[in-house]
């Protein structure tokens, strides 16, 4: 004996929709020929586990094409009509089949059905401004992105040109007053890399914000604090391999960025931008905390920055005390960020390989 399922329908101007009360349905076969559509599967029905069909004579013709998806709970059937209109009943024959009820969710009236086309018609005319409006100011914050990463591009790559061949030239002796030939440039480009966090944090760039933080807090504290205060820091060659390793790593990051605001891509730049920073960024942080090594004693000399405490005590805390703990901050700050970047490579590479794929 054919088992029938249960069958719920409802209409719109342009489409037939069907659902079919099976559960968990396998072999499903819908096929719409001479306007009468046939159906059969096999699931969990009224009569239990079982193979269901049912076949419908539409009340109008319909196109070949069907559509169908199965859930958990029941398949869904979209049907489209020849020629736009609305259809009496469903199927040809007066009598409906006993198998065959509206379904009230999806069940409108020709009045209601034109009110959704014309709110869906509103909602599209809404969307197509603000899509309009929205590219215009895609377009604003894509310049703005370029001019910034193409200043940052050009400064860090003065820096580094500048930084290699003198010490091509002057060889051991460029170590000692890279400070006072580079330090301006870097200052610029440091206070700079401070938009790069209010990036992150107005939702123009998609990273996160505590990593973007930590990089560019990081430098500053070092550029200003460490290099900038203390001028018996300033001829160290440690000025020469922390300003190099940042040059370095920027040098391919920013270009980077510029061809990603107009959705450009070239293979060798992406692939160095995502690598060179895992030998690079634990050096420039080793190089940061041997600055800060450096520097404690001189901090303990000078009483530079060194925090007062109250008359009754009588004395100050030093700064160095303050720097000894931003060492252990720095390297939990290189644990965070090196997480993030590697995983920023991860998922960079996997979806690559899953589009060429």
């Amino acid at each position: 004996m054919t088992l029938t399922p249960l069958v719920y329908w409802a209409q719109r101007h342009e489409e037939i929709y069907l659902r079919v009360e099976l559960t968990d349905a396998l072999n499903i076969d819908v096929q719409v020929h001479e306007n009468v559509l046939h159906f059969q599967a096999l699931g969990h029905g009224a009569k239990g586990q079982h193979e269901y069909e049912f076949s419908l004579e539409f009340l109008l013709p319909v196109k070949s094409e069907v559509r169908h998806k199965s859930t958990q709970r029941q398949v869904n059937i979209t049907v489209r009509k020849e020629q736009r209109g609305w259809w009496e009943r469903l199927t040809a024959q007066e009598r409906k089949p006993v198998f065959l009820a509206p379904d009230f969710d999806r069940w409108l009236d020709e009045s209601d059905a034109e009110m959704e086309i014309q709110e869906k018609e509103e909602k599209r005319n809404r969307l197509k401004a603000l899509r309009h409006s929205e590219e215009g100011f895609v377009s604003l914050k894509t310049g703005f992105l370029f001019v910034y990463n193409l200043v940052q591009f050009l400064g860090f790559s003065w820096i580094f040109v500048n930084m290699t061949v003198r010490l091509f030239i002057f060889g051991q002796d460029s170590l000692y007053d890279t400070f006072h030939t580079i330090s301006d440039v870097m200052f610029f480009c440091q206070i700079l890399a401070s938009v790069e966090v209010l990036n992150a944090a107005f939702g123009v760039v998609r990273t996160g914000v505590i990593p973007t933080l930590i990089q560019v807090v990081g430098r500053n504290f070092i550029l200003f604090i460490i290099f900038g205060s203390l001028e018996e820091m300033h001829h160290r060659p440690v000025v020469f391999f922390v300003f190099y390793l940042w040059s370095t790593i920027e040098i391919f990051r920013y270009p980077f960025y510029m061809l990603g605001c107009f959705n450009t891509e070239w293979k060798t730049l992406t692939w160095l931008r995502y690598t060179v920073w895992i030998p690079l960024y634990p050096l420039g942080v080793l190089a940061e905390a041997v600055a800060v090594i450096q520097s404690i004693p001189i901090f303990d000399q000078t009483k530079l920055l060194s925090i007062p405490l109250p008359k009754a005590i009588g004395t100050s805390i030093s700064f160095s005390y303050v720097l000894q703990i931003y060492l252990i901050l720095m390297f939990l700050g290189l644990f965070i960020n090196f997480r993030h970047l590697y995983k920023q490579r991860k998922r960079r590479f996997r979806t690559k390989k899953r589009k060429t794929h």
